[in-house]
C-alpha cells in the first residue's frame, strides 16, 4: 500500500461507555486521548474520535441488491484481514445490517463487504479486495 496521508474523522455516539465497550473492546482500536465529551481512537492509523452528540436520521441506498446505510465509513482491509474481522464480529454475536458476502462477484470491483452499526447507530463498512487496484475500478 503506497504512504497515503492519515485522516481524522469525528463522529457523533449517545453513549461515551458503550463507544468504549464497541471500538475499543469489540473492534480491538487503540484508545488515545479522552475527555468527558469525546474519545480519541486508533483506527489503522487513522484518528477517529468519537463525540457525544444526539443520534441523526439515516437513509439506504441500493446497491448490489442491498439497502446499503448512508452516512457510513470503515476500512479497505486486505482479505485476510477482512475473514479475520467478520469471525470476530460473528463471535461476539454482532448483528449484522449486511452479512459478510462477496459484492459484484465476477465483476470489475469484486469485493467482500460487512456492514453492522455500532451502539450508537452509525453504520460501518469493512471490505476487501483481493485485487487491490480495484479499489477505484469504474
Amino acid at each position: 500500500m503506497p504512504n497515503i496521508p492519515r485522516f481524522h474523522l469525528a463522529m457523533p455516539v449517545d453513549d461515551l461507555d458503550a463507544a468504549r465497550r464497541f471500538y475499543g473492546g469489540t473492534l480491538g482500536l487503540e484508545q488515545g486521548r479522552s475527555s468527558d465529551t469525546w474519545i480519541d481512537w486508533n483506527l489503522h492509523g487513522h484518528q477517529f474520535v468519537t463525540h457525544l452528540a444526539p443520534r441523526t436520521e439515516r437513509v439506504h441506498n441500493p446497491v448490489d441488491g442491498h439497502d446499503v446505510p448512508v452516512p457510513h465509513f470503515g476500512l479497505v482491509l486486505t482479505v485476510p484481514e477482512f475473514e479475520q474481522l467478520a469471525a470476530k464480529l460473528t463471535d461476539a454475536g454482532t448483528k449484522f445490517v449486511i452479512e459478510p458476502y462477496v459484492r459484484f462477484k465476477g465483476e470489475r470491483g469484486e469485493q467482500w463487504t460487512m456492514f453492522l452499526l455500532d451502539p450508537a447507530g452509525n453504520a460501518l463498512e469493512f471490505k476487501a479486495f483481493a485485487d487491490d487496484s480495484q479499489v477505484f475500478a469504474a
